[in-house]
């Protein structure tokens, strides 16, 4: 059963619809591009596949998000309505806050690698590569499982990511610690000092490595900086 607070507050009434778990970081995914329901389990891991088709039966119930099936490919998207995409300050100013006061220290529960890379994959900025395809391959020796991720990006812009080898010669290696990388996307740390640090490594065509920051694409709000406890 939904949330209900019995009350006619309009922030009550809104707390109603967005207020259950998942959610609203449902919402961030849709917003952030995804809408393939694989696309919103990988950037949504620890949410069950039932879960998930619940809430976005939800969600197209209050008429925030439509479903569009797609006989031809055998599957459906999703996609927000003008309701839905009303919500994008909301989402931003939200993550402005939890940038600012809610950081605290990341645990290492929190250290999600699917996450991580599917933001890469939609934060990456193709412009700033060489022509042709590239083909950018991260390693992440710690892990037990995926610790091998490739994103291609083809000759038109558009771009895979890979958790299985995609048979294509590699132009540049990106090695480090999940926790070193998740704080470069952050804006916690930089490239160069994860470098000098030795948490990080970079090997492959000179031309990628030297330009890797103006490529990778980090976290849209990691120019928000913490506050300090005083």
């Amino acid at each position: 059963m939904s949330i209900q607070y019995l009350q006619f507050c309009p922030i009550a009434k809104a707390a109603e619809i967005i207020g259950e778990r998942w959610t609203i970081l449902i919402i961030r995914e849709l917003l952030l591009g995804s809408t393939r329901f694989n696309e919103l389990q990988r950037g949504l891991s620890h949410i069950s596949p039932t879960l998930l088709t619940k809430r976005l039966t939800q969600l197209v119930d209050y008429e925030l998000v439509v479903r569009k099936n797609l006989p031809e490919q055998r599957r459906a998207e999703y996609q927000l309505t003008a309701a839905g995409k009303e919500l994008a300050p909301v989402v931003l100013g939200l993550g402005e806050w939890g940038m600012r006061w809610a950081r605290g220290q990341m645990t290492d529960d929190e250290l999600d690698v699917e996450l991580l890379m599917t933001e890469f994959n939609r934060r990456l900025d193709s412009s700033q590569l060489p022509g042709g395809r590239t083909v950018i391959k991260f390693h992440f020796p710690k892990l037990d499982t995926f610790s091998l991720w490739w994103i291609v990006v083809n000759d038109d812009g558009s771009r895979e990511l890979c958790v299985n080898n995609p048979g294509k010669e590699v132009d540049i290696t990106i090695t480090s610690e999940l926790r070193a990388l998740t704080e470069v996307w952050a804006g916690d740390t930089t490239i160069r000092k994860a470098c000098k640090e030795g948490l990080l490594q970079i090997s492959g065509n000179p031309v990628l490595v030297r330009t890797m920051k103006s490529w990778l694409g980090i976290s849209l709000l990691a120019h928000v900086r913490p506050v300090k406890s005083v």
